[in-house]
């Protein structure tokens, strides 16, 4: 399906309203598809280790200045080794401190519900007015606050086209997708984790960092959208943001997979992993299922978080 169409705006609005979730697990519910999750499909998760081997999935703490890094993450010492003896207990100990503004293009992190709004309105019709300046009021990470464990899905899309990465602002067409997963032999059930390789830290260490603005970063056509929707996909992630950037101007939807993610459907989204060791392990054991455990800070009335989260095979 190479060349698929762009959605209008009324074919935008057709897709959202198409995978909207609101009400399905009560009004009241904040957790959206993450209640795809069930006891069953975690403990059926566990069948996917085979091996035992353990890969993080998420990027080093990006405290370095970078086109892609705008705002470093603040990692500095208060107590070093040349200084670290508490004489009154005769402890000699070093600490430091971090500090993240986790939303962006750097950190690998989890996007609460109440993240993106649409309309004014965010995930299960809750007001956008709920997400206040002393914090998010519904829809936190705090329904995550037990951490998300479930079976992940690999897609790796470079290594189904026969690239080493995809370059920025490519496109990843719904056919090829579907295709990878299927050249793969794995299949995505309902709450699973769903992860999209796009090859971004590969082509960073070969090239350099360059702007996720201009020239962009690759990503699922919106088309993919009800393809996730139809397979029950619990949580989204990729090493880049899931949308392509930039995307052809869809008048009033400046970033599709976000809205329709996050507010329609109730899919919380990983962003900025590092996939290249998760490739790497699932290539050699030609093995493209797991268990993925996400463990978001209890961050109260946060709109997401910093996470690592590991792939156990």
């Amino acid at each position: 399906m190479a060349g698929t169409a762009i959605p209008t705006p009324e074919r935008m609005t057709e897709i959202f309203e198409s995978v909207k979730n609101w009400g399905r697990w009560g009004h009241d519910d904040e957790a959206g598809a993450l209640n795809l999750i069930t006891e069953d499909v975690r403990r059926a998760a566990a069948a996917s280790i085979r091996r035992g081997r353990v890969v993080s999935c998420a990027r080093n703490l990006p405290v370095d200045p970078a086109p892609d890094n705008p705002h470093p993450a603040l990692h500095m010492m208060v107590v070093g080794g040349d200084d670290c003896l508490v004489p009154e207990i005769g402890l000699e100990s070093t600490s430091d401190f971090v500090g993240v503004a986790f939303h962006g293009m750097a950190t690998s992190h989890l996007d609460a519900l109440c993240h993106v709004h649409k309309e004014g309105l965010m995930y299960n019709g809750y007001p956008g007015t709920l997400v206040k300046s002393t914090g998010a009021k519904k829809n936190s990470v705090m329904c995550a606050k037990d951490g998300i464990v479930s079976r992940g899905v690999l897609a790796d899309i470079p290594r189904h086209l026969g690239v080493e990465w995809l370059e920025p602002g490519a496109i990843i067409e719904p056919d090829e997708l579907t295709g990878c997963l299927e050249a793969q032999g794995v299949e995505v059930r309902e709450g699973d984790i769903l992860l999209v390789a796009t090859g971004r830290d590969a082509r960073r260490a070969k090239l350099g960092p360059w702007s996720p603005m201009d020239p962009g970063m690759p990503g699922l056509h919106p088309e993919c959208i009800p393809f996730l929707h139809e397979r029950g996909v619990a949580v989204l992630g990729s090493d880049c943001v899931s949308d392509p950037i930039p995307l052809p101007p869809i008048e009033g939807w400046g970033m599709p997979i976000h809205e329709c993610t996050l507010v329609a459907m109730g899919v919380h989204l990983l962003d900025n992993l590092d996939l290249s060791g998760l490739q790497a392990a699932c290539d050699e054991l030609s093995q493209w299922d797991f268990q993925l455990s996400v463990a978001p800070l209890r961050i109260e009335e946060g709109t997401g978080s910093p996470v690592n989260p590991i792939a156990v095979l």
